[in-house]
């Protein structure tokens, strides 16, 4: 399994870099990692994390076409004065906040009594990693800045269940996605530009 956790490291980092960048591209990398991480957690017996990268796979076709739609939106003399590439992003709103969290609080639990019928090893925490990175991801999908917070805390989760479960390959993968999403937050805050 050390080779598909490799993998997954290394088309995990290429899927962070071109994510920070925003571009298309990202969601067909990440068909390939989430491929892998299916492999290397379902081994594991980590199975809301099988399931959460099932997910990823999914929501990268959803991603690839709604950023393609997003990005048309931005102009053309938007993009060529700021010198560099625009972030196209959407305004959160607060009944998109309050929902995520209430989804949050109640998938967690009933993911962690699934887990815990499964016999996962770290039902609470891999449940928990679950239900953030599936919220964050759906963020990433509408392009709301706050994803990067979500992302903070679920990738600091995800390393601890890692390093837990002596999977140092993914460990590396989930401490430099942990610090990808604070250097994620300061770019889409700099070149960051709302759709109308």
């Amino acid at each position: 399994m050390d080779l598909m956790e490799m993998f997954t490291l290394v088309t995990g980092v290429i899927y962070i870099i071109l994510e920070i960048r925003q571009k298309n591209f990202m969601w067909v990398v990440g068909i390939f990692t989430s491929l892998a991480a299916m492999l290397v957690f379902f081994r594991q017996g980590l199975y809301a994390s099988f399931g959460l990268n099932t997910y990823y796979l999914i929501t990268a076709f959803i991603g690839l076409w709604q950023w393609g739609k997003d990005k048309k939106k931005i102009s053309a003399e938007t993009a060529v004065s700021s010198g560099d590439d625009v972030i196209h992003l959407n305004r959160l709103s607060m009944k998109t906040v309050l929902l995520s969290a209430a989804v949050s609080v109640a998938g967690t639990f009933a993911l962690a009594w699934v887990m815990e019928l499964l016999e996962n090893p770290m039902s609470y925490l891999d449940a928990s990693v679950a239900v953030l990175s599936a919220v964050a991801t759906w963020w990433l999908v509408r392009s709301y800045i706050a994803q990067w917070w979500i992302w903070i805390l679920a990738d600091t989760l995800s390393t601890i269940l890692c390093a837990t479960q002596g999977m140092w390959w993914m460990t590396a993968l989930y401490a430099a996605y942990t610090i990808s999403a604070v250097y994620g937050y300061a770019h889409w805050k700099k070149y960051g530009r709302y759709l109308v």
